[in-house]
């Protein structure tokens, strides 16, 4: 009887042990779902409920799908574990850095991301190291008590099944591509708002979402043939420019430029960008206002992109790098139609060539010379990055060894300014601080940026008395990262969290100019984007313009301000694509640039 009843307690622990193993075999995906979102967020509270149980879904099949593959279940749950654990985090780490969620297209940039991985700060806080406890505590669970194997035998049926569920996997993901399935389970599916849209949805969903835009479709009833008749009739006869009419173009797009004011009254101890602030009051020779940009954070590539060619981002997915995913060869640009007026053309990057790609596409632009970090000799450094003093220093060697007469294009892309701004360096004295608050960061920042118009001042005092007609654009390419600024929100009785959309869309406004050392044409806040600012610097220089300059000068008549963040049309109204048909046909014509021209349609 006695022998019995073990017997009996045995089976039931048996019996409690399979249960209990077959029940944390659905709750461990649970667990690792909320944990990943835990590093910068509650998921039970800021994602939508059907989003989190599309997340879990999402999380089961991984799951069955590695335990098929593998056959013992605490070797597929702790993969899964572990992958979640490495998303999750690198995900908060670029939530910090750049404001945006990890995209499917980051891939691209791995490269770039590694180029500047040394530079930022990885101190934890309190809820990331709790969370990581949590999977600590989740993967020895895993560890000790998911111990489920698949008979080896059945290998072939376990195949099969691994092969079904990820179909299943595949079905889903395109289900999530559906219009209809995204209003039925009332998903957030907004492209323009990558960080709300990851909160709102959660990560993986996100993530699984974004993989449609991979590519990019054509616009509705595009034909590149019409593309091509619409930019003829935007030809002009172009007169012959006798030797040295040309003036030379200089563009300086410099890192993490920008005013922080525009968010919001700030007091500092001394003004931080005096002379761009007197050449906004109304300088000779000059154009001042406000650039419209489609980044704010990082992404540097995709202003100079917009820049460079006239194209706009509002156009392609969010988040997606053009330099990355979409210029697989030549294509039509500002630096190939000026190559094509006779100019010699120059890029300039004081750092590593394989940033963004620019080693290979700046060649597809149409630069002749490229210039990285290894041209520069002796260069100052403020902080770990070449100063912009010493940009400028080398763009001034390569006029003054130039041809004479020989007009030159010249883009440089600066460093100093670049992020992060949390730490101390002997070589930079914070000259600016703040009235009513301690800012380290935004004190640093705003003491950088004084740097940068000191610079700008001497440079352009010295191309002043050239005998040369030279023509300087100087902008910003974003905003710094929301953390660098929030300081201006606070000061002001404002947070991210209730800005309006119009106070969000100075998040993405950073001032430019235009300044020439002959006459042309004056102007004071004339805001613009970043696609038309090139056009508009041709106008004023007095240098002929390309069809596509044409036809992008007169769209900006009607609607001046076209980027990723908002369409504005002359009158202050916001447009979309289903309101605007001047925007639909610039998209074909943007199509017929970037995918089409120049490949034998």
């Amino acid at each position: 009887m006695q022998k019995n009843e073990v017997v009996r307690g045995c089976t039931m622990k048996k019996k409690t042990g399979s249960v209990i193993r077959a029940v944390g075999m659905f709750l461990c995906p649970v667990a690792m779902y909320y944990l990943m979102e835990a590093f910068h967020m509650n998921a039970f509270i800021m994602t939508r409920w059907r989003a989190q149980l599309l997340n879990i879904v999402f999380f089961e099949l991984l799951m069955l799908v590695l335990f098929l593959v593998t056959g013992r279940l605490r070797i597929a749950l702790i993969a899964e574990t572990v992958l979640a654990l490495a998303a999750g985090l690198a995900n908060y780490y670029v939530l910090s850095f750049r404001s945006n969620p990890i995209v499917p297209w980051d891939i691209f940039s791995i490269r770039t991301a590694a180029s500047v991985a040394g530079e930022y700060d990885y101190a934890l806080g309190a809820r990331q190291v709790l969370t990581l406890l949590g999977f600590a505590a989740l993967l020895a669970a895993e560890f000790f008590f998911m111990r489920i194997v698949i008979d080896k035998k059945k290998v072939y049926k376990r195949i099969a099944g691994a092969a079904g569920v990820a179909c299943l996997l595949v079905g889903f993901t395109r289900m999530l591509w559906s219009d209809a399935m995204v209003n039925r389970f009332h998903l957030y599916p907004f492209l323009f708002t990558p960080a709300y849209m990851s909160q709102a949805d959660g990560f993986a969903v996100t993530f699984l979402m974004d993989l449609k835009y991979l590519t990019v479709d054509k616009p509705e009833g595009y034909d590149a043939a019409d593309a091509k008749e619409t930019l003829k009739s935007y030809e002009t006869e172009e007169k012959d420019a006798e030797e040295g009419e040309l003036p030379n173009v200089i563009v300086i797009m410099d890192e993490a430029f920008s005013d922080p004011a525009v968010l919001g009254d700030i007091q500092t101890n001394e003004d931080y960008m005096p002379f761009i602030h007197s050449l906004q009051q109304g300088a000779d020779h000059t154009v001042t206002g406000y650039l419209n940009v489609s980044v704010k954070g990082g992404n540097t590539a995709n202003t100079e992109f917009e820049f460079l060619t006239g194209n706009t981002m509002a156009f392609l997915p969010s988040g997606s790098i053009p330099y990355q995913q979409y210029i697989n060869g030549e294509i039509p640009s500002l630096v190939s139609y000026l190559d094509g007026l006779g100019y010699d053309t120059y890029a300039m990057h004081p750092y590593y060539a394989t940033g963004w790609n620019r080693d290979k596409i700046y060649p597809d632009l149409g630069f002749s010379h490229a210039y990285f970090i290894d041209a520069f000799t002796a260069p100052s450094y403020v902080r770990k990055y070449v100063d912009d003093a010493s940009c400028m220093k080398k763009i001034i060697d390569i006029y003054e060894s130039k041809q004479k007469g020989q007009p030159m294009f010249l883009f440089n892309v600066t460093m100093q300014n670049h992020s992060p701004y949390t730490e101390a360096y002997p070589n930079l004295t914070q000259d600016i601080s703040l009235d009513g608050v301690n800012a380290f960061a935004l004190s640093q920042y705003l003491s950088l940026i004084k740097k940068s118009d000191a610079a700008l001042e001497e440079f352009v005092n010295y191309f002043a008395t050239a005998e040369e007609p030279t023509v300087i654009v100087f902008f910003g390419d974003h905003q710094p990262t929301d953390s660098v600024v929030q300081p201006v929100l606070a000061l002001n009785g404002m947070s991210f969290d209730t800005l309006s959309k119009d106070e969000e869309a100075k998040r993405y406004e950073v001032p430019y100019v235009i300044w020439a050392n002959y006459d042309i044409k004056e102007g004071q806040n004339e805001d613009t984007s970043a696609n038309f600012l090139a056009a508009k610097v041709l106008k004023t220089a007095g240098i002929p313009l390309s069809d596509y300059e044409n036809y992008l000068l007169d769209l900006s008549e009607k609607l001046p301000v076209i980027s990723a963040e908002r369409i504005v049309d002359a009158d202050g109204n916001e447009q979309t694509l289903k309101t605007s048909e001047e925007l639909k046909e610039y998209q074909k014509m943007q199509y017929y640039r970037l995918f089409d021209a120049g490949k034998g349609e």
